[in-house]
């Protein structure tokens, strides 16, 4: 059996204020910790912190330009988009219709311009069916590679067209130069043959089993030869002389 000294520190005296103290910041901060923890746990994964603005959902979108989806998710008919828009004219004064209205066909000139855009970069997404696919793109390519004389039909019909006016007052001139107009629609035709069995053989040669070839194509390639360059759509993707075989 110990004896204790007076001056000795009894096991069972009650801790100072300091110790007292610093367990309890340790017990704070062990829950906040626990909390912390506990929260990031509930997170699902890929969690991102909020961006500080509501990000603007679709309806809001959609009722912005007037369009309003209901509830089934499918697109209102003609009929019930016209009677939904009345209703939001009816709740606009009229500076704030006019406000709307100019925005609406700011952002629809927009739309059409970023359409044509893609359009004229031959992007799939914006072609009309008919400039669709790979064969069509490179038939398109190949007649944009070589120079026919189909490529003046316009400028050559409008020519004559001023001539065969201008004639009516010499019937002589008129005359001949009606043969001459059938001489070049002569050729254009004899051209615009050549052309589609030539690139019909090409697309067969660079698609073997293509479904895609025949007349369809060969007329594609004519129509195409007979716009001038800077008028086509899709704009030409290649240089007149690139290798396109």
């Amino acid at each position: 059996m110990s004896v204790k000294l007076p001056w000795q520190k009894s096991d069972d005296a009650a801790p100072t204020s300091g110790d007292a103290q610093t367990s309890a910041e340790n017990t704070v901060s062990s829950s906040t910790n626990d909390q912390q923890s506990s929260t990031t746990a509930k997170l699902p994964k890929g969690y991102t912190p909020p961006k500080g603005r509501p990000t603007p959902k679709r309806r809001e979108r959609e009722i912005e330009r007037g369009i309003v989806r209901p509830a089934g998710g499918s697109l209102p008919t003609p009929k019930q988009q016209r009677a939904e828009r009345k209703k939001l004219k009816a709740s606009m004064s009229k500076e704030e219709w006019k406000e709307y209205k100019r925005k609406e066909r700011s952002e629809r000139r927009q739309r059409q311009m970023e359409a044509q855009a893609a359009m004229d970069r031959g992007d799939e997404r914006y072609l009309m069916p008919r400039d669709k696919g790979p064969e069509r793109r490179f038939a398109r390519d190949w007649v944009d590679a070589r120079r026919f004389t189909n490529n003046f039909v316009m400028p050559v019909a409008l020519g004559l067209l001023v001539v065969m006016l201008a004639g009516q007052f010499a019937p002589k001139f008129a005359s001949i130069m009606s043969l001459l107009a059938m001489m070049f629609i002569i050729v254009f035709a004899v051209e615009g043959f050549i052309i589609g069995r030539r690139v019909n053989r090409a697309v067969r040669a660079n698609f073997p089993g293509t479904l895609a070839a025949g007349f369809g194509l060969g007329f594609y390639a004519y129509s195409r030869a007979t716009q001038p360059r800077k008028w086509r759509s899709p704009r030409p993707q290649v240089e007149i002389g690139a290798d396109i075989n």
